[in-house]
């Protein structure tokens, strides 16, 4: 899948050294084709998945999103017990620290794994375990968005959240609302979204990908989002692109994924440059970037093209990841202290 234009040699080298935080990226869908392989082989002969990493591109070509959706549950469901899940996680962790990732906010659907067998106490301590190996071993902090799969409806919802409450692990931070959003209206949730909020938990939900402005409405009124999943749709309507300025609510845009699934016909539609110039808080993400053929830096190469900038305007991407994530502000600080002397150093000699 082309980018419009691909960056210079110069240009890739500064994105693959850039320090950079990840805050829309889905724990199975960051999978690489040698871990999903290896997971398929584990289980072979109960899944559809491919056991052979290069056949897994042609498995990955979704005809639109309900069929992205089902090819990514065949990829849950060869996540069968807690040790494929604590291998899943510290591998995406090994993916994202060699792209200079130094902190993520991963979105995970315990529902999809207690639903085939995985006790979610068993599924909490694996992700807690690989969480605390991967900092140690690659230096990259990772983080937990526990999301409701939409399509699964109400009772998903409800079982998300008591985990939630009763079995959270020290990396939870949020809660989110991935799936299908069209069928899937987001105030039927806002009960939950209420109780996760009291708890302590930031909201995270999707909007405004497949839909339009109407559901990113839904998302900040009915259920207090802070950050917007995606929101590509929100220039339709000025008072909203008005509203999200000023609230400074931050857009996780994830520029293939949206190709892929077909939110936008090609990357060169895309509307992230519209999004800069409308002063809205835009972040740049990968999804699920193993499923979508692409990476963070590969994200970041597309919006270098759609935004025709350089190391100063990348650099500005990165920043805001930082601020629209949920760190502590010291910490905050230091990575936005580490990008600015990153690209002092990157144009003082160049």
């Amino acid at each position: 899948m082309p980018v419009p234009s691909g960056p210079s040699p110069d240009l890739s080298a500064f994105i693959a050294g850039l320090p950079k935080v990840e805050l829309h990226v889905h724990h199975v869908g960051s999978a690489s084709p040698r871990i999903v392989a290896e997971l398929a082989q584990r289980h072979e002969g109960h899944s559809p998945v491919p056991t052979d990493p290069a056949a897994l591109a042609d498995y990955f070509v979704f005809r639109d999103f309900a069929h992205f959706i089902e090819i990514y549950l065949s990829v849950v469901d060869v996540i069968r017990d807690d040790e494929d899940v604590w291998t899943l996680t510290y591998e995406v962790a090994r993916e994202l620290a060699g792209q200079q990732v130094r902190y993520a906010e991963l979105t995970v659907t315990p529902y999809s794994h207690v639903r085939r067998g995985i006790a979610a106490p068993a599924f909490c301590a694996a992700i807690e375990d690989a969480r605390q190996r991967a900092r140690a071993d690659f230096g990259v902090e990772l983080r937990w968005c526990f999301d409701i799969p939409g399509e699964a409806g109400l009772p998903a919802a409800e079982e998300t959240l008591r985990i939630c409450l009763e079995e959270a692990p020290d990396g939870l931070l949020s809660f989110g609302l991935g799936g299908p959003e069209i069928g899937v209206p987001r105030p039927q949730f806002k009960p939950y979204f209420d109780q996760a909020r009291a708890a302590g938990l930031h909201s995270v939900p999707h909007a405004g990908e497949t839909t339009g402005p109407e559901t990113i409405w839904d998302a900040v009124r009915e259920l207090r989002a802070e950050r917007i999943g995606h929101g590509t749709s929100c220039l339709r309507d000025p008072k909203l692109v008005e509203l999200l300025a000023q609230r400074r609510i931050p857009l996780e845009v994830c520029p293939t994924s949206n190709l892929r699934t077909g939110a936008v016909p090609t990357l060169a539609a895309h509307p992230l440059p519209d999004m800069v110039a409308a002063g809205l808080l835009v972040t740049i993400n990968s999804d699920d970037p193993p499923m979508f053929g692409t990476t963070l830096n590969r994200e970041y190469a597309v919006a270098a093209s759609l935004l025709d900038g350089g190391p100063p305007v990348l650099a500005e991407l990165a920043r805001n990841a930082v601020t629209a994530s949920f760190l502590p502000r010291p910490a905050q600080a230091a990575l936005l202290s580490e990008i600015d002397g990153y690209l002092a150093t990157a144009t003082a000699t160049s």
